[in-house]
């Protein structure tokens, strides 16, 4: 029986059970997975309730990290699709970055009324939440990596200019890419 401990912001708490428990439940029986909330300090154990899927306790780890860092339980439950990808960027990991770079970096990645973090969300179909020290990603490949580079590019105090323009022709070369792979080959 596999056991993941993880803890989340208390903030968070709400979220991850839901209104009458409604999320924790969804959790609960989709990854066969049961999950032990301690209010008090955000702790959660999660626990498999079956010999089943070995993977399922690690998707339901990654859903309630999701939650805990932002994202809706509607976009975090997009992890149980097949190769969903997940990651969280601590900013305090960047060595030397005072409170108010962290602040500085976090308003780059949200752009002004949300527009970076919308046009990196639509341009690549991945989910990005700002929240804490933290930027999460949610998405496929090979969107997720180029919206991680985006961020990245913020990250290092790029222009939001050069990112777009970094996203627009990412998006049309992954579309080119993808194009191809339909077209038949000559002669069939």
């Amino acid at each position: 029986m596999s056991v993941f401990k993880v803890r989340i912001p208390i903030s968070r708490i709400g979220v991850l059970i839901g209104t009458k428990g409604e999320v924790k439940r969804i959790i609960e029986d989709k990854c066969h997975v049961k999950l032990d909330i301690d209010g008090s300090s955000g702790d959660v154990e999660i626990s498999s309730v079956d010999n089943g899927d070995v993977l399922s306790p690690l998707v339901a780890k990654n859903v309630v990290l999701a939650i805990g860092r932002g994202f809706s339980p509607e976009r975090a439950l997009k992890l149980l699709e097949e190769d969903m990808m997940f990651e969280i960027i601590d900013l305090r990991d960047d060595l030397g970055l005072s409170e108010n770079d962290i602040r500085r970096i976090q308003g780059r990645i949200i752009g002004r009324e949300g527009k970076a973090r919308k046009m990196i969300e639509e341009l690549t179909g991945v989910y990005v939440s700002v929240y804490g020290n933290t930027v999460s990603l949610i998405g496929k490949s090979p969107w997720f990596e180029v919206a991680r580079e985006a961020i990245q590019m913020l990250i290092d105090g790029r222009q939001h200019s050069t990112v777009y323009k970094y996203l627009t022709r990412e998006r049309k070369r992954i579309k080119r890419l993808e194009m191809d792979i339909w077209k038949k080959p000559d002669g069939v």
